[in-house]
């Protein structure tokens, strides 16, 4: 293989990894966030008489 070839075939690595770990980076950040919003979300109540009583009609 000549030197030519090889460096542009290491370059291409080079650029695809830096893509890769571009991608995993935005998804790691979104991932955290939809988790911080999910744990906001958790944290407020649903409704404020929710559970507050019970129909024992029969």
């Amino acid at each position: 293989m000549d030197i030519a070839g090889l460096s542009i075939a290491m370059s291409q690595a080079n650029v695809q990894q830096q893509v890769s770990f571009g991608l995993m980076n935005k998804v790691m950040d979104q991932s955290e966030q939809q988790g911080s919003n999910l744990l906001k979300m958790l944290d407020q109540p649903m409704h404020p008489d929710l559970g507050q009583s019970i129909d024992l009609k029969g």
